[in-house]
């Protein structure tokens, strides 16, 4: 299967309309009068709490309906209801919920077995635990042509390399033979996408399929789906990003709390929002519009914050960390050389944000951690604070590591899971230039940071698989700055969280800039995200950077090829 990036923006655009047009052109377009799904008074009860209420919507041949809301909305409960896979403690109750001809109802386990990947193919969110480590990717995408007898054994290995290779992965054949554990997010991701849509069932339910993939390749699943629709097929889509719901959907639902609290058509939805929840979540969307404004508005009758940052000026003096030429070079498991960072330079000031932008394999992560000196380059420096930060030794480094925090994409697994948050927290400010002196003042002090992002006492003996993502989030951000470091790596920090709540933590990480002049690197494949927070940005593929500039200049004045290509592919929600 061909595709191709999507051309329906220009790159440095403001967004004039071109998604609003499409959404209503899609929205406007007739629907078979029979739905391929009827869903009616979908319920879902764990033991005595019912955490999704009377729902009913319907899925039609050749429309995508997205659904919509933040964590804990019932969205992905809802899609596993529709597969029979939300767990054997779960009761699943519906007035009617039928694909054609069948009833989905009441199905074993064993009918279920027959219906998954053949009728209805799903895409799971969590690439990494939903793949088997310990199988070959090939054979994980192939599963479902064997489950079904499809094939054999050499046509299913074909087939999975031509899977692999549609969802945008490179040198697949090298992949189909690796281990999940052995590739990046993204690439697990369109994995999973490959496997679904391995049978091409008439029904796609796809999960956040876009949450961990760059922009490019956003694009190229994106239009994956968009053919699949084109073909016939519909498609549910579960997703927070809402401008790739923009890009894709037909109708739209909105749930929260478990229900749905507005439910049309896509350009209604998106560009006429009535709900004001619906509102909240459009609002909170970073953007070339909402650089310097805060993204999260006050609620009715609250006290509203500055609407503005106010920042402390930037020290383009010495800066606080310097790259010197670096160079990365792997061998793979093929064993040929790769070199995956190549002669990388920049410099980060003192109260700055410098975004690094660029596809999965770019080499943005790897440059991030050679910058906290988790590994060493090949060749080149760092310097911290102007001082030799890369080429010393372990020793010698012990020192210095509190003037460089890190905040990872996924938290919990960069927590110790024994410790409660209070002791990550007390730890981290133990290895800092004034660690506490007694068990009182590292708990008062503990306390004090929790506070600062947006927490609350009572959080310091919670366990942080007790608290919501964003909860989680904000005690990495808390550990990161408990040592007192000038610069903080921020490496994918909000792509794994829903857009109100990625809201809350950007405007965190700007209030905490203003008011300690703290510098960061951030990492992200979020062009919107990087947009919004960065001073100046690197755009890199391939381990170069292939353009550098302020972020104004670099999003409305691309001057390389791949750059503009970047912007074209990104979804946006035009301002109507």
């Amino acid at each position: 299967m061909t595709l191709s990036l999507s051309t329906g923006h220009t790159a440095g655009g403001s967004g004039t309309g071109t998604d609003e047009t499409a959404a209503t052109r899609r929205s406007a377009a007739p629907a078979a009068q029979t739905p391929l799904l009827a869903v009616e008074e979908l319920r879902v009860r764990f033991g005595d709490r019912e955490v999704v209420h009377g729902l009913s919507f319907s899925a039609h041949p050749g429309r995508c309906l997205a659904i919509v809301g933040e964590s804990g909305s019932g969205k992905s409960v809802t899609a596993r209801a529709l597969v029979g896979l939300t767990g054997g403690d779960a009761r699943v109750t519906a007035d009617r919920m039928t694909i054609g001809d069948l009833d989905l109802t009441r199905r074993s386990e064993r009918a279920w077995r027959g219906i998954r990947g053949k009728e209805i193919g799903f895409v799971l969110q969590d690439a990494l635990v939903s793949l088997d480590q310990l199988r070959k990717v090939g054979d994980e995408v192939a599963e479902p042509l064997e489950l079904h007898g499809v094939g054999t054994k050499a046509s299913r290995r074909t087939k999975a390399i031509e899977l692999l290779a549609s969802v945008g992965v490179p040198e697949p054949e090298v992949k189909a033979r690796q281990r999940p554990y052995e590739l990046s997010g993204g690439l697990r991701q369109r994995a999973l996408i490959a496997s679904a849509i391995a049978l091409d069932p008439p029904l796609l339910i796809a999960d956040e399929p876009t949450t961990a993939l760059d922009v490019t390749i956003q694009a190229q699943v994106l239009d994956l789906l968009i053919e699949a629709k084109e073909r016939g097929q519909a498609i549910i889509l579960i997703s927070h990003d809402l401008s790739v719901v923009a890009r894709l959907a037909d109708d739209v639902a909105v749930m929260k709390d478990g229900g749905i609290v507005e439910q049309g058509p896509a350009h209604e939805i998106l560009y006429h929002a009535r709900h004001p929840y619906t509102q909240a979540l459009l609002d909170a969307v970073p953007s070339a519009h909402t650089r310097g404004q805060r993204l999260v508005k006050p609620a009715p009758g609250a006290a509203a914050a500055p609407s503005s940052r106010t920042r402390k000026a930037i020290d383009r003096g010495l800066p606080v960390l310097d790259a010197r030429r670096l160079t990365k070079v792997y061998t793979g498991p093929d064993k040929i050389d790769r070199t995956v960072v190549d002669d990388v330079s920049f410099e980060l000031f003192q109260g700055e944000t410098l975004g690094i932008v660029g596809e999965s394999g770019s080499g943005k992560t790897t440059t991030a951690r050679i910058a906290l000196s988790l590994i060493s380059p090949t060749a080149g420096e760092v310097l911290l604070h102007g001082r030799p930060w890369s080429t010393l030794t372990q020793a010698q480094r012990r020192p210095l590591r509190p003037r460089i925090g890190v905040v990872y994409q996924d938290p919990l697994s960069s927590f110790d899971p024994r410790w409660p948050v209070g002791r990550i927290l007390t730890d981290a400010l133990a290895t800092g230039p004034t660690a506490p002196s007694s068990r009182t003042e590292a708990r008062e002090r503990a306390v004090r940071l929790l506070e600062q992002v947006g927490l609350r006492r009572e959080h310091f003996d919670a366990a942080p698989l007790r608290l919501s993502g964003g909860q989680r989030q904000r005690v990495a951000i808390a550990r990161a700055l408990a040592p007192e470091p000038g610069v903080i790596v921020c490496d994918e920090p909000v792509s794994a969280l829903d857009v109100s709540v990625q809201a809350q933590v950007l405007d965190l990480l700007t209030d905490l800039q203003d008011e300690l002049g703290v510098s960061y690197l951030f990492i992200s494949h979020d062009l919107g995200v990087i947009h919004h927070m960065s001073d100046r940005i690197l755009v890199m593929k391939d381990g170069k950077v292939v353009e550098s500039g302020t972020a104004d200049d670099v999003f409305e004045r691309p001057r390389h090829d791949y750059t503009q290509r970047l912007l074209t592919a990104l979804p946006r929600i035009s301002q109507p």
